[in-house]
């Protein structure tokens, strides 16, 4: 017999309800409760310092892969909302260890899964420990809202510029608190100043960029600035003054402006809480009908009007349909297809400049090289009109249906169309259909009166033997799908390769730049220039 313990707490400590303490009572309740558990081989998982909140746990995980391979008799731990507070990561475990006929146990609300009153009251319980969590959540958010309304630092990173100190101690709920507030860091503040008067001067994210690289400025990470980074600067309020053209530009905006116009006393700068949305997958930036603004304790650094006028530059820089983004060019074919041997970054194509300026004639330049020069990546350009006609004249010579691509490829489909053919999901279709089929003529039949106490205690058994069947059939039919769909997957990818080389050959010349491009992407896997020679990687070799 198979037992698995799990054990969760958030943070380390070898106090209370440690994993430590867990796992013995788990065991404890083992040797006492389960029949055989002498015999039995325990296997122990322990995930220290991660949340309920979601499964994204390493034992956890490995737990339920060892599920599918191992299939254990039981699944224990200490108490329910150390495997999940989400109702709907619970079901699906419950769900999961259901179909393998795995049972439950939760020794600390005396659950268990095997019986159905012990499965519908765990099913109540994880509807209460998610309430619990979210309503956690949701007191804590506002006391986050209500703090960032008195302009407190409320913890995280700082931003470039400043550093956090802790103030005063403040009363709250008759409890003794101490505060935060940004502190001025000289060195970055001067960085940032910097970044501020070179977008005023060349109204471009990427001109400051290429400005701070040659000047060797760098973050506070010794890494050069990202353009998303710059642009964080620019759009970040902690260095706008909190003057009365600040307050109109959010109040404009419908912002949750968190003090008055008389307030505005151009000495301190503003703070804003609720910028993204932690709730979304990557935190998404939020609409600034949406910011919580505040005056902080920190000086500004530029004047509202000033910091209002980047805002309008960058919004105007942002593509719309009227203007929008420069996309690929037009007279290049492996642009962004390139990537520099030296650094690894992408190479684009950049026409030459000059009295003699032509279309023709560009060259293929790394990103890096391209932001910051000699710098950053020394590798030398290479002639982009050479460069795109030694590509395709290296790929039309597997157009030949006699090269050894074309002899893989019909292998491949060869080998796919033997696996589907191998797949025995049609005859699973057809013995849970048999399965249903059975189970509904028992429940027919026990509708029907006068039927003995023993005869109705077979059809149940019968039934429930049937149900078993039929998890342990659909179990088997998502796992066959699934293989079909990815040998289907592969099929699609094969195709497209065949064609892609009967089209390469018969239709290059004809098609725009921009079919042209998805035609080379579905023939090569990569194209490396090392400032020598360039290095051609076809898919299926």
């Amino acid at each position: 017999m198979r037992i698995f313990i799990y054990s969760r707490k958030s943070i380390y400590t070898g106090k209370g309800e440690s994993v430590e303490n867990q796992i013995e009572m788990c065991k404890e309740y083992i040797m006492t409760k389960l029949p055989h558990a002498d015999q039995a081989v325990i296997t122990v998982y322990e995930d220290e310092g991660f949340s309920a909140k979601n499964t994204d746990r390493p034992q956890f995980q490995q737990m339920l892969r060892d599920i599918k391979a191992n299939k254990p008799e039981y699944v224990v731990c200490y108490r329910l909302d150390r495997v999940s507070r989400n109702v709907s990561d619970f079901s699906s475990l419950i769900e999961n260890l259901n179909n393998h006929n795995i049972s439950f146990i939760c020794i600390k609300e005396e659950f268990d899964t095997s019986k159905p009153m012990g499965k519908a009251m765990m099913y109540i319980a994880s509807v209460f420990a998610q309430l619990e969590r979210e309503t956690i959540a949701e007191r804590v958010r506002d006391n986050m809202i209500m703090l960032a309304r008195t302009g407190r630092w409320l913890g995280g990173t700082t931003p470039t510029g400043f550093t956090s100190e802790k103030t005063q101690e403040i009363v709250i709920d008759g409890k003794v608190k101490t505060s935060c507030k940004l502190k001025d860091d000289p060195v970055e503040l001067k960085t940032v100043d910097c970044i501020f008067d070179k977008f005023l001067e060349l109204r471009s994210v990427s001109g400051v960029s290429k400005y701070l690289i040659k000047q060797g400025i760098v973050s506070r990470t010794g890494k050069i600035f990202s353009l998303s980074g710059i642009k964080e600067i620019l759009q970040n309020p902690v260095y706008c003054i909190a003057d009365e053209d600040a307050w109109n530009y959010f109040t404009e905006l419908q912002a949750d402006v968190c003090f008055d116009k008389s307030d505005c006393s151009g000495k301190y700068a503003l703070l804003a809480y609720n910028k993204r949305d932690y709730r979304k997958k990557n935190a998404p930036r939020q609409g600034i009908d949406k910011w919580i603004v505040s005056i902080g304790k920190h000086k500004g650094r530029i004047p509202g009007k000033k910091w209002v006028e980047i805002q309008n530059t960058l919004k105007d820089n942002i593509p719309t349909g009227k203007k929008p983004a420069v996309m690929h060019n037009d007279y290049s074919l492996l642009s962004g297809l390139i990537f520099c041997g030296k650094c690894q970054s992408r190479m684009f194509a950049k026409q030459r400049s000059g009295k003699s300026r032509n279309r023709d004639l560009y060259d293929y330049i790394c990103n890096n090289k391209l932001r910051g020069g000699l710098a950053l990546c020394d590798c030398q350009n290479i002639n982009g009109q050479q460069a795109d006609d030694l590509v395709c004249e290296y790929l039309m010579q597997y157009t030949n249906e006699n090269s050894g691509i074309y002899k893989l490829l019909e292998k491949l489909k060869r080998d796919l169309q033997g696996q589907v053919q191998k797949n025995p999901i049609a005859d699973i279709d057809e013995r849970i259909k048999k399965c249903n089929s059975e189970i509904e003529n028992l429940i027919n039949t026990l509708s029907h009166g006068n039927l003995g106490t023993a005869f109705i205690e077979r059809i149940n058994t019968r039934i429930t033997e049937l149900d078993n069947e039929l998890s342990s059939l659909k179990g088997e039919q998502a796992c066959l799908q699934k293989d079909n769909n990815v040998i289907s997957d592969s099929e699609i990818q094969v195709n497209m390769l065949s064609t892609a080389l009967s089209s390469f050959k018969d239709n290059f010349d004809i098609l725009s730049m921009e079919e042209k491009r998805t035609l080379i992407k579905l023939m090569v896997k990569k194209i490396v220039w090392d400032g020598k020679d360039l290095h051609i990687f076809v898919d299926g070799e």
